[in-house]
Formats: C-alpha cells, sequence, structure tokens
C-alpha cells in the first residue's frame, strides 16, 4: 500500500498554482486550518482533495491512529533502543505515571528556582548553560524568541567544543556571580563535559568559594552527576524516555525556567499541551501535524524535492531553522524501517532556512529562479516585537506575503528570460497572533508531531539517532589509541594539525 499510494499520488494531474483558486473557490477553506493563535496555511501548495484521500488511506494503512495513540500511552515506540518517547507527558498529555512523574520533577526545578531567586546561591546575575545538540538548541532558541518579556539574568548558551565559544560565552561575566547549568542526559557526554570542566577551573582561577556548589546538573543520570561533584540537591533529573531533541519541556529547560520566570515557562508547557491535544483528538483531515506531513511527504516523496527552506519573518524566531534541522533531519534522517527494511523512497529532505527580510537579498535567487524546486514554509507573527514605529513590522509583513505570492504566480518575459519567473512554485505560510510562550510552545508541538507523523507515513523509527555515533566512536579511538588503521588522507590531516 505505501509505494502505491505514493504512485497514485504520482499519477493524479498536478495543478498549477497559479490557477488553483479558480478551479476551486473553496480552497481556502479547505487547505487553511486554525488552531488556537496559530493560522496553517497550506493553500499555495500542490496538495488537491484527490491527494488528500490517497493520503489519508496511506494513514491509514501506516495504523497512524494505533502509532499516535502508542506515542500518548508510553509505548515502546522507540523500537530500536526499547524506549518510549514521552515527551508529552512533560506537558502533562501521556501515561498517567509518566505525568505525575513529570509534575514531580518539575515542581523540584520550581523548588531550586525558588531558592535561587532568594539567594539561597549567593549573588546570581549570570546563567552559563552548558550542553550540545537538543541540550543546548531548545533552551536557546526560548530564551532567544522570549528575551522581550523581560530576562532577568544574563544567559549564555555554550555548545560546541570549541573553547572560543566559551570564552565569549563568559566574557563579561563575574565568575563570582554566575551560576553553570550542565545539561547532560547520561552526564557522560565528551564536548558537555570538557566545557563544563573549563567552566569549573575559571572559577578556580578567579578565586570562587566552592565552585561545584555553583553547579546545576540537568541529567536523567543523577549517579553521575553526582560522581562528578555535583550535590545531590543540585541536580535536576529528567526521565530516561524523554530523547534530547524533545527535552526542552523537562529539566533541560532551566535556563529559560529561570530567566524568563516559572510562569512563562508554564505557559510555554501549556501551549504544547494544547497542540498535543488536537493532535491526539482530531481527525486526520483536521489534523494540523498529520496534513503538514502529507505537504512534506508530497514534495519529498512524489516530486523529488530533496530539500525544504524554512523562513522566520520574525526576528524573535531567528533560532528556529537550526532547531528544526536537529528534530526534522535528526528524527527522520534514516535509510532503514522500523524492522529493519531498506526504507521505501528517500525520507527526510534537508531543512535550511534563515530569517526575512535578510534571505531575500542572499537565496531568493535560487528559490526563485533556480532549478531547484523547494518547497518554502514562512512564519509570521501579526505582532511586533518592539515598540519602533509599526512601518517596520508592516513591511516585514508585506514582504513575506509578497514572497510567498510570487512564488506562485511567478511572471512570464518572452522577451527577456533572464527577467522571466516561473512560477508555480509552492509555499506555506504559518502565522502566528503573536510570539508568546503560549504560542512558541504550541508551534514546537506542532513541529514534533508533524515529525512523528512523517515517520509514521514513511515506516521509520524518529526517536533514535544512531547515525551521529561512529564520527564520535573514531574520535575517541583516535584520542585513546593514537591514529592506526585510517585512510592516508585521514593519517596525514592528524599529522599535520596534532603532531602526531
Amino acid at each position: 500500500m505505501p509505494n502505491s499510494a505514493i504512485a497514485a499520488i504520482a499519477a493524479l494531474p498536478q495543478p498549477e498554482l497559479k490557477t488553483v483558486f479558480d478551479t476551486d473557490p473553496d480552497r481556502l477553506s479547505k487547505f487553511v486550518l486554525a488552531q488556537g493563535a496559530i493560522r496553517f496555511d497550506w493553500s499555495k501548495t500542490h496538495l488537491t482533495d484527490a491527494a488528500m484521500d490517497e493520503f489519508l488511506a496511506l494513514a491509514d494503512a501506516r495504523g497512524f491512529a494505533a502509532q499516535r495513540d502508542a506515542l500518548f500511552a508510553g509505548a515502546a515506540v522507540n523500537n530500536t533502543e526499547g524506549r518510549a518517547a514521552e515527551h508529552p507527558a512533560e506537558r502533562g498529555e501521556g501515561n498517567p505515571e509518566s505525568v505525575a512523574r513529570a509534575k514531580m520533577l518539575h515542581s523540584r526545578m520550581r523548588g531550586l528556582i525558588d531558592a535561587i531567586e532568594a539567594g539561597a546561591l549567593g549573588d546570581v546575575r549570570h546563567i552559563l548553560h552548558i550542553g550540545i545538540g537538543g541540550s543546548a538548541l531548545g533552551p536557546k532558541l526560548i530564551v532567544d524568541a522570549l528575551d522581550g518579556d523581560g530576562v532577568r539574568y544574563d544567559v549564555a548558551i555554550v555548545s560546541n567544543v570549541d573553547g572560543t565559544a566559551l570564552e565569549r560565552a563568559i566574557e563579561g561575566f563575574d565568575p563570582h556571580a554566575t551560576l553553570i547549568a550542565v545539561a547532560s542526559k547520561t552526564f557522560t557526554t565528551t564536548e558537555t563535559m570538557l566545557n563544563a570542566a573549563s567552566a569549573i577551573n575559571w572559577m578556580v582561577e578567579a578565586g570562587v568559594d566552592d565552585p561545584y556548589g555553583r553547579v546545576i546538573a540537568l541529567t536523567a543520570a543523577p549517579d553521575k552527576a553526582i560522581e562528578w561533584g555535583v550535590d545531590e540537591t543540585r541536580i535536576l533529573p529528567f526521565s530516561e524516555s524523554v530523547g534530547g531533541r524533545y527535552s526542552l519541556w523537562s529539566s533541560i529547560g532551566f535556563p529559560a525556567a529561570l530567566a524568563l520566570g516559572w510562569d512563562a515557562f508554564e505557559s510555554l508547557l501549556e501551549g504544547a499541551a494544547a497542540m498535543d491535544r488536537h493532535f491526539r483528538l482530531s481527525p486526520p483531515a483536521q489534523n494540523a501535524p498529520l496534513i503538514a506531513a502529507f505537504v512534506d511527504q508530497y514534495y519529498a516523496r512524489v516530486m523529488g524535492c530533496q530539500s525544504r527552506a524554512l523562513f522566520a519573518y520574525d526576528e524573535r524566531l531567528a533560532l528556529l531553522p537550526s532547531y528544526l534541522q536537529q528534530l526534522e533531519m535528526e528524527s527522520n534522517g534514516k535509510s532503514v524501517t522500523r524492522d529493519g527494511s531498506p526504507v521505501e523512497g528517500p525520507t527526510a529532505p534537508i531543512t535550511w532556512g534563515g530569517v526575512g527580510t535578510d534571505a531575500q537579498h542572499a537565496v531568493f535567487q535560487l528559490l526563485h529562479q533556480g532549478t531547484v524546486l523547494t518547497p518554502v514554509e514562512f512564519i509570521a507573527s501579526i505582532e511586533p516585537g518592539h515598540a519602533l514605529d509599526p512601518a517596520h513590522h508592516r513591511a516585514l509583513l508585506v514582504n513575506c506575503f509578497a514572497q510567498g505570492a510570487a512564488l506562485m504566480q511567478g511572471r512570464a518575459n518572452d522577451s527577456d528570460p533572464a527577467r522571466a519567473y516561473p512560477g508555480n512554485r509552492p509555499s506555506t505560510t504559518i502565522l502566528l497572533d503573536d510570539v508568546t510562550p503560549e504560542t512558541l510552545g504550541a508551534l514546537l508541538s506542532f513541529y514534533e508531531h508533524r515529525t512523528f507523523a512523517n515517520a509514521v507515513l514513511m515506516g521509520i523509527n524518529p526517536f533514535d539517532q544512531f547515525g551521529v555515533e561512529l564520527g564520535k566512536e573514531i574520535a575517541r579511538s583516535i584520542e585513546a589509541d593514537g591514529p592506526r588503521g585510517f585512510d592516508p588522507s585521514t593519517m596525514a590531516l592528524i599529522d599535520l594539525a596534532l603532531g602526531r
């Protein structure tokens, strides 16, 4: 059925985007869906009623409803590692026992935040958060997006093992007034632990009394944190069943909860929970994450598009493309199905993007006139994030909407082909009422469930990430045993750069 469904969709007549509203006057009502404070508009894509029917049949054949139920029930949907994927439980949606545990751990986190605010850990004006991957990307996005609401501490989030990143992060920080949050699920992540050790040395050299007493550990391995030197009262655990790239809702979100305030963090969780309920309870034909996955599958598997572009027309969401790169490509960048068989057709496209209007002057040339078809996603907010002249925000939104219209309509120019625009290029628009903790939570939850829905439609497991392990394993072997048995190029590079 899966291959035949894609073949059936490919055999359908493909509409010309510039005429879709003429041939279907009801298109706007069919392919626009409002959920809470977010409006999803797929009307400028090639999705049709007939294609929707085929995709709905594909979702049914793949057991979408049952797999969605298994996700929220806390079943072992991560079959290769024998684990559940319980990030929804962090928002209050899922297995009751897991929800209760998440609430307990959130209460523990709030208690520590209250203690910090009351001065129990001394003077705290700066937060140095050290993690990598999902342990850094999520908190960094949240703090950056919502700092206009009043960040109460200086926050620096470091992920790169390059010492330059750490030096720049602590520049201007007073080590005597800095709190270090070390975020690592296993508390053994090489890059994170090296950065953490260097941060401790920075405090020691500055004469800080008891530098380990200024460390908060965010981990699913509390024993490892204690062994490293963190006091048990300063450890904020989270569940082993919460994957790194889905972990910002857990204690990994500590720097955001501390910097933005608990009310903001709680609103973030509530917004995500509302999207959880929409995804769990809405029928497939009115389910925003699933419909978005249909669009993704149309362009990746039917039309062979190898990338999709995302442009945030809001400076507050500047880090969203980077966040989604990990979420989408680490989750669905696979080549085998859940049972280990070769996957049928392409899986995750390359996610890339930027911020409008900057990107218009950099990459939109390719999108409008290049030979590579790339589906585009625009994200904008009705309300601005600043108090300057409203002309700023009006110009921003006008540009956003104009780009989608131009991609769709194109413009002929027989006398000067260099100035011709082929059009018929798809785009989706996601319009927020405002960038608030609640809407941001809902948006990120939407992307998580969209990623899961794509995985179900392709028959793959989105919750493991073995592809990142081989390079790390080789790096460890070089450090431990020296360069042995590598190809001549690698040997020469190691010898030249490391002097071995």
